[in-house]
């Protein structure tokens, strides 16, 4: 029996034991309730970092309570390796992405394992495998199929100087300039491969079906950005339609100017000459602008007259049509009615430019007499029309509703709900990526491989441009093959897909990643599907976790599944900070080194520290004197599992104390983990040592209670520090493994307190504390602090009200 406890060589021992064993190889077993639990994959960056450790390890240790719990739990691990890094560290420093990628994939990977986590690494799946992107590749060729794939022509970030597309890591700073080579990156209309997202968009909207974070719902909500309102056709003065979509069709009377987006189709064909030059060169600095920028609110809005005119359909009064670069082609049509009486942003521009401001809902109070609005008056619930037609007098409340029908029945509008949320663009203009399955025939255009040929492999013989540009455009034998329907000579598709379409999927590879029949097997998806509990950071909210329930949803109706949603539970941890309490970069010097953590203290004292030194979902700064309280916890809990313990003078208070403090424990940390609360989990064992330190100390309780105690805080302590746990429970002499023993119950009457701690305030105030026997009825508290000298000196006779909160606390209101 070793007698010192070192983690390095029992860490390693158990690891190995577990592997030897299969211990988390996952099975179907139909007599077990299953738990599916899922934390986010890691890109292969090269090496863990904290962060991973932050997001995995208390993961783990949830996954690892579930199974004691009785779930038959599966905790799959992979790696999410298309990306961009890899093809950046081709071109500078000359190694193939896939030689760079599957490096790092096999050094995380043992740095994964060196967590001691319950993965089963016999369902390991790696994006960049030929064997899973067949599948991601099948699925494009599905949702082609079921009207959910297209191709349009859009505006990509381009490097005149490089020659190539840039994705929208490429581009840097507030100039937008190229990484590579610093010049201003411009936009390029190409045609580009979407997925029709937005045919989920009132879907997405429904979150009750899963149990996901409030902040995480209404960021996807803000980013779907569901409105309702009317869309409404206006014309040129040359009869051209400018349809427009507007929440407010009851301000359509205030309508005095028109504003379209940069890229608008119509601004060419409508700028008359004498603006043409003067437009031009605003639509060229717009379109250098991201989307971000121009819609900041804190950015003054500019803009330019095209020279042409609109007629008011409402009114038929003559209005000027602008360009303005806070207007967006992603969002509507692209045109807005603007109504500077009305909206703060078309008030602000109508100012700058002297446009006419016509007042069209008058606010409660106001009158002629006071002259011309000083602000846009925005209320939607008070005042009433004026200048409006045939709704002038109408309360504005309800206006817009009544003007719409108004306009469905005169042939000038119809009733519209409009979204915020765009159509995924997946293409991207690099190598390491999945490669589009698309051949285009000069016959048939553009026609999907057929699944027989899938998968469409990356070719692996390629050279990196200084540029950047993808080597597929210059591979011969990659471009040049044949039609799938014709077999005439045709082009392949040489755009990757987005490495988030990779990832909207994993979970369903984790199944079965050696399956060549489908992307799952169908029989593990009925068991495991769908994943009950999810992992993973925030900052996924608006992309990945929109993408992977688009992804569900689609194949529900493709009958490939028959539920609604990826994930039924969501969980965010927060982040692990430098010392300085700042984000840890290298360049601020305060990154912290898993790996050295574990071969100075030992995976297990890591882990109970991140599990123990912040609440979960908030993380905090990293603190190396922190980390000695998690490392005292497990070397007394070393020493005290293998003490020798023969029990002196007992004292039934003492075994009553014990007992008490044990299954209040269990409560405890089986709520806290039901909860995610690890940090307070952790509090509670350090608790639950001190009590059993001080029964070690005083040798006052029976060998049954010690051997009680001692035990369970052993199984406590299993799912946050695994392998220490191991090792001791076999030195007890106790059935391989702790961790597949059953997680311990607690008795109520066993945990129930004999005497509390009532404290007694006047009017909020505390006045007094005192020992009472636990579980007396709120009458009987009123009577004993009522009745306390001590109370009774603040009291002027009888009190206006006596409150009694939970049994442990009495405010007495004078």
């Amino acid at each position: 029996m070793t007698n010192s406890y070192n983690p390095q060589e029992i860490e390693a021992k158990w690891q190995q034991k577990w592997e030897e064993t299969g211990l988390y190889r996952q099975k179907i077993d139909w007599d077990k309730p299953k738990h599916y639990a899922l934390t986010m994959l890691p890109y292969p960056s090269g090496d863990l970092h904290i962060g991973h450790w932050y997001a995995m390890t208390p993961s783990d240790a949830r996954a690892r309570f579930m199974r004691m719990k009785g779930y038959n739990v599966l905790f799959p691990m992979g790696f999410d390796a298309f990306g961009l890094p890899a093809e950046n560290a081709a071109i500078k420093r000359g190694i193939h992405p896939k030689k760079w990628t599957y490096a790092n994939i096999e050094r995380m990977r043992k740095q994964l394992r060196s967590m001691g986590a319950m993965f089963d690494w016999e369902r390991e799946a790696i994006s960049s495998d030929p064997s899973y992107y067949k599948w991601t590749q099948w699925f494009f060729c599905k949702l082609l199929e079921h009207g959910l794939a297209y191709r349009k022509k859009a505006a990509v970030d381009f490097c005149p100087q490089c020659n190539t597309t840039l994705a929208r890591e490429q581009v840097w700073g507030e100039d937008r300039h190229c990484e590579r080579c610093g010049t201003p990156v411009i936009k390029k209309d190409l045609e580009q491969w979407f997925f029709k997202t937005t045919a989920y968009a009132e879907e997405l909207l429904d979150f009750s079906k899963i149990d996901w974070p409030e902040r995480v719902r209404i960021m996807q909500t803000n980013w779907i950005g569901k409105s309702v309102g009317a869309d409404v056709v206006f014309h040129t003065e040359d009869g051209d339609p400018i349809e427009i979509f507007t929440t407010r069709p009851d301000t359509l009377w205030g309508a005095t100017f028109m504003v379209l987006a940069p890229e608008h189709p119509l601004v060419e064909k409508i700028t008359t000459p004498e603006y043409k030059e003067q437009v031009t060169a605003y639509v060229e600095q717009a379109r250098r602008m991201s989307d971000i920028d121009r819609e900041s609110a804190e950015r003054e809005k500019t803009g330019v007259f095209t020279g042409a005119y609109a007629i008011n359909p409402v009114n038929k009064e003559r209005i000027p049509i602008w360009v303005a670069d806070y207007v967006l082609m992603t969002y509507g049509s692209g045109a807005i009615m603007a109504v500077p009486a009305h909206d703060e942003r078309d008030f602000a521009f109508a100012q700058k430019y002297g446009l006419p401001i016509v007042e069209v809902i008058r606010m409660p109070g106001r009158t002629d007499e006071d002259g011309p609005l000083t602000e846009a008056y925005t209320s939607k619930t008070e005042g009433h029309l004026i200048n409006s037609g045939p709704f002038t007098g109408t309360p504005v409340a309800g206006a817009a509703e009544r003007v719409t029908a108004w306009l469905e029945e005169n042939g000038l509008g119809k009733k519209a709900v409009n979204y915020r949320l765009r159509d995924w663009l997946i293409s991207r203009q690099r190598y390491w990526g999945a490669p589009i399955p698309v051949v285009y025939c000069p016959e048939h255009g553009a026609v999907p491989v057929p699944e027989e040929e899938l998968p469409v492999v990356l070719p692996e013989d390629v050279e990196f441009m200084p540029t950047g540009e993808s080597p597929l455009k210059f591979h011969e034998a990659f471009i040049h093959t044949t039609c799938p329907i014709c077999e005439r000579p045709s082009l392949r598709e040489t755009d990757t897909m987005d490495t988030f379409v990779c990832s909207s999927w994993y979970q369903y590879r984790y199944l079965s990643p050696h399956y060549d029949e489908g992307p799952f097997d169908p029989e593990e998806g009925k068991y495991w599907l769908p994943v009950d509990q999810y992992t993973g950071g925030i900052e996924h909210a608006t992309m990945h976790l929109i993408y992977t329930r688009f992804f569900t949803k689609a194949m529900r109706d493709m009958g490939l599944v028959d539920f609604d949603e990826p994930m039924l539970a969501l969980y965010n941890q927060g982040m692990v900070l430098g010392p300085d309490g700042e984000k840890m970069s290298k360049s601020r010097g305060n990154v912290i080194a898993p790996d050295d953590l574990v071969q100075q203290y030992g995976a297990d004292t890591v882990r109970a520290y991140l599990m123990f030194f912040a609440r979960w979902d908030q993380g905090g700064p990293w603190n190396y004197d922190g980390i000695k309280g998690p490392q005292r916890l497990l070397q007394d809990v070393w020493e005290i599992a293998r003490y020798d313990y023969v029990p002196g003078e007992v004292s039934k208070e003492a075994n009553r104390a014990l007992r008490r403090k044990t299954h209040q424990t269990i409560r405890k940390v089986t709520e806290d983990f039901e909860s995610f609360a690890f940090n307070t989990a952790v509090a509670a064992i350090m608790e639950l040592r001190n009590s059993v330190l001080e029964a070690m100390r005083m040798a006052n309780v029976d060998t049954a209670v010690w051997e009680e105690a001692v035990n369970n805080m052993l199984l406590l302590l299993a799912p946050i520090a695994p392998h220490i746990t191991e090792e001791l429970w076999a030195q007890r002499g106790q059935p391989y493994s702790i961790h597949q023993q059953a997680w311990p119950t607690w008795d109520p009457e066993v945990a129930k307190e004999d005497t509390i701690t009532l404290v007694v305030q006047v009017n909020g105030k505390v006045r007094d504390k005192i020992e009472v026997a636990a579980g007396q009825d709120d009458e009987t508290l009123k009577s004993i602090a009522l009745a306390s000298e001590k109370v009774q000196k603040w009291l002027d006779g009888e009190p206006r009200k006596v409150i009694v909160v939970k049994g442990k606390l009495v405010n007495i209101v004078k």
